[in-house]
């Protein structure tokens, strides 16, 4: 077949070369990555232990204790583990002309009764060059098979592209990604999460790998934290109340800052809130990214170093409807979540137009939205021809679709920021960022302090 054969390929070409040689260690979903490598041939000149550990105590002995067995955390105790046990007891007999490395994953596929979410983590630690320092890539994969059999198979291919791609695509980085799915689908396999570790990796920028998987359709989200760190989405989601900002952040500007502080104050003091861990987030659309017809990535990483600078947590993401983040959000917590926008996207929510993707139209998409009892918090605007701030407590939206507004707005949806601040109201990223390209230092105030240190010290947005 020739699936079989392209991942034979790849495996028969990790055993013919004498460098690599190491272990497979996984747990739960059985020998998936380490049998194509017996099944190429050859395996005895890579493979120097392949073990799996089904019971939790077993594993326990092995790697120590672990409160979650499919977590990175696990994963990092195997790779570690592994590794310096082949440095350990290798390195006189063979360390001068061998590459050691471990490959682990641990995952949970789908049961017996099915229901079950199927996902895990997968990695390799390895040495680039004989008696080098490791390097490492890991990744958090999700499972999309209904059948168990598949499930399994799909991991195996996913392991073999992972360990070929380290070994003879680790120049590339975002070669490495692309590869990560050959022969697969994303219709079978999702990666929302990588992050390359290593003195081989250490030009790359996390974050870009990260919108890679975003842009290239591996995820449909991606998340990285204010330290630059990439994160796992259903991971930071879990057991938290989530806020979620949409903007261009071109730059971040005091009203950004003001909206979301103005929406938690207000979230925070939803029952279904108080006291409970709430997470807020910055959300940058793969539509608001790709605007100029692809993605600006210097533009990119100026926007996330300018966010991380207010210190925010960001979300990439390729849902442009807020229908579709909205459900995402909704399957990773049990929480309550609120979307912050102005009134300007409030009132396109509501525009016909924009929901021609939905068969039942903009009626389907609102109902899909506010199902999970979610609320808007929104912000006024000032109307620019009369200077007039109009709120979401005295929008008129177009006739037709008013009553349903009306319906939405008197069962709570809509939640009116009033502690906004008036004089932020006529600032506008467009704005500021004209005014920064044209050497205009008016924009200073109109940005958080730390924004506007940044941009002046990178130079970022100018000529713009």
């Amino acid at each position: 077949m020739e699936i079989g054969t392209d991942t034979l390929q790849k495996a028969l070409r990790i055993n013919l070369d004498s460098r690599w040689y190491g272990t497979v260690a996984e747990i739960g979903a059985g020998q998936e990555v380490a049998r194509w490598f017996f099944r190429a041939g050859g395996a005895a000149g890579t493979i120097a232990k392949s073990m799996s550990a089904y019971d939790m105590a077993v594993s326990d002995a092995v790697y120590g204790k672990s409160q979650r067995y499919v977590s990175l955390g696990r994963l990092q105790a195997m790779l570690d583990h592994e590794l310096t046990l082949n440095v350990d007891r290798l390195s006189q007999s063979r360390g001068d002309n061998s590459c050691f490395f471990a490959f682990a994953d641990t995952v949970v596929a789908r049961s017996y009764a099915g229901g079950n979410e199927c996902h895990g983590w997968m990695g390799v630690r390895f040495q680039a060059h004989p008696m080098d320092e490791p390097n490492q890539i890991v990744l958090h994969v999700r499972m999309l098979d209904n059948d168990a059999a598949m499930q399994q198979e799909a991991l195996g291919i996913v392991g073999v592209n992972l360990l070929h791609a380290a070994f003879f695509e680790r120049q590339e980085p975002e070669e490495i990604v692309q590869s990560l799915l050959d022969r697969l689908s994303t219709g079978r396999i999702e990666i929302d999460m990588i992050q390359f570790k290593g003195i081989e990796f250490r030009h790359v920028d996390n974050r870009l790998m990260a919108l890679e998987l975003v842009r290239l359709g591996l995820s449909g989200v991606a998340m990285f934290g204010p330290d630059r760190e990439v994160l796992q989405p259903s991971e930071v989601l879990r057991k938290h109340a989530v806020l979620v900002e949409r903007g261009s952040f071109r730059p971040p500007t005091v009203v950004n800052i003001d909206m979301l502080d103005c929406a938690r104050e207000k979230f925070e003091q939803d029952p279904a809130v108080a006291g409970k861990p709430v997470l807020a987030l910055a959300e940058l659309s793969m539509r608001n990214l790709l605007a100029g017809g692809s993605v600006d990535r210097r533009d990119f990483l100026a926007r996330a170093d300018l966010l991380a600078a207010c210190g925010m947590t960001v979300l990439i993401s390729d849902y442009f409807e807020y229908n579709r983040l909205a459900h995402y959000l909704a399957e990773r917590t049990s929480e309550r979540i609120g979307i912050v926008m102005g009134v300007p996207s409030l009132a396109d929510l509501f525009d016909e137009s924009n929901h021609t993707q939905m068969q039942g139209g903009l009626l389907e998409s609102l109902g899909r939205l506010f199902k999970n009892d979610l609320k808007l918090f929104v912000y006024p605007m000032l109307r620019a021809e009369d200077s007039t701030v109009v709120t979401v407590e005295d929008l008129q939206v177009d006739p037709g679709t008013q009553p349903l507004f009306d319906y939405l707005a008197m069962r709570g949806s809509f939640v009116h920021l009033d502690q906004y601040k008036g004089e932020y109201l006529p600032i506008l990223s467009r704005d500021v960022l004209r005014r920064i390209g044209c050497g205009d230092d008016s924009w200073e105030p109109m940005v958080p302090p730390a924004v506007a240190e940044l941009i002046k010290k990178r130079d970022f947005f100018a000529n713009r």
